[in-house]
């Protein structure tokens, strides 16, 4: 016989090292709940914090009045605007200053870039016959110097909306003869033939067509149909139709590209025949959009500007808050041989390593 010696701790009771079958269904339930959790949340908690030199402030006085005409102004007349679309970080400093960048031909887009906070659908309503005269008349009342107007792509269009575009190009400038223009086009689908028609003898003084990202990031950005190659066509052809006015383009960075790929993005555009380039930073809209892979400092930003105008640009605006329209007036009269924007004390979001020197001979009434 053999003995066996059991020692138990007084106090302890055994327990089964294995689960029980309730405890191992508790588990699995905890479990399944915590996958469905983390495929939901998973790209919300991708979302980067947004850095310190971040930061905008709300109008107040008479910033705040103009603001509210200005919102106003575009309830009013059934407009969309891109600072609302887009979700516009400088709004409240444009429409604080009486100032708003007006969308055309729908609030949403046929294509479906990753980047955009614009809806997207494949067959948008029909264009409004009517909103030609309706933005005329609401940037009338608003008392503008210079007004942007961009649009969205329509891809449903044999011309891509290049006859509407126009349509509210003229009704504009017949409304208020004095007033700059500057359309932010898109590229028609490469449609050289409608870019000629919509250009032919058009009052502006900027064509502005955004290459978005460098050329590297064309699938992980924007729509199959869009390129940095077809982007380049439309402003190169631009430029040959109409020599006599600014072309402008714009990137954005913090979607993946390294800083020597903006560099070589630039060069590439002002190759091309742009005179005025901005760069800021991407912004997630949502968790459902391409997440922001990095936050360059302003002193990067600063370099870029340096970079830009060692080019040849004959404008510049970088900085984290920089949009493709942002100061787009005052970004002319830079074009034109007037005072920098990046020199000017209300400017903010704008970052240069223009000499002090430099800048002092420049006024600062703005």
């Amino acid at each position: 016989m053999i003995m066996v010696n059991v020692r138990v701790l007084s106090g302890q009771l055994m327990t089964p090292r294995l689960p029980i079958v309730e405890s191992d269904k508790s588990n699995r339930r905890i479990v399944s709940k915590e996958i469905q959790k983390t495929a939901v949340e998973r790209r919300k908690m991708k979302r980067k914090r947004l850095p310190g030199w971040f930061k905008t402030s709300l109008p107040i006085g008479e910033s705040q009045e103009k603001f509210n005409r200005a919102r106003e102004n575009v309830r009013e007349h059934g407009l969309n605007t891109v600072c609302e679309e887009a979700k516009c970080p400088n709004i409240y400093d444009c429409w604080g200053r009486g100032t708003a960048t007006f969308m055309i031909a729908g609030d949403v887009c046929t294509r479906g870039c990753k980047f955009c906070a614009v809806g997207t659908v494949k067959k948008p309503v029909d264009l409004n016959k009517n909103e030609p005269q309706e933005l005329a008349k609401a940037i009338k009342q608003m008392g503008l110097e210079y007004a942007v107007i961009t649009v969205v792509n329509r891809d449903d269009l044999e011309d891509g909306g290049a006859r509407h575009y126009r349509e509210c190009i003229i009704a504009v400038k017949n409304e208020i003869p004095q007033v700059g223009l500057e359309l932010l086009c898109s590229d028609l689908d490469g449609n050289l033939e409608a870019l000629k028609m919509l250009l032919e003898d058009l009052p502006l003084r900027v064509f502005a067509h955004n290459v978005e990202c460098v050329p590297s990031l064309d699938l992980k950005v924007r729509d199959t149909r869009a390129s940095f190659s077809q982007s380049l066509a439309v402003l190169k052809e631009a430029r040959r139709l109409r020599p006599d006015i600014k072309i402008k383009s714009s990137i954005m960075v913090g979607l993946g590209e390294t800083d020597e790929e903006v560099v070589e993005a630039m060069i590439l555009l002002k190759k091309s025949g742009v005179d005025m380039i901005t760069l800021g930073q991407y912004l997630q809209p949502s968790y459902k959009h391409l997440p922001v892979s990095r936050f360059p400092e302003p002193a990067q930003f600063a370099k870029w500007d340096e970079i830009a105008r060692d080019i040849g640009f004959k404008a510049v605006a970088s900085g984290p808050l920089v949009r493709s329209s942002y100061r787009a007036g005052l970004l002319w009269e830079e074009a034109e041989g007037g005072e920098p924007v990046a020199t000017r004390n209300s400017t903010g979001s704008a970052i240069s390593n223009i000499p002090y020197q430099e800048k002092e001979q420049y006024g600062h009434s703005r």
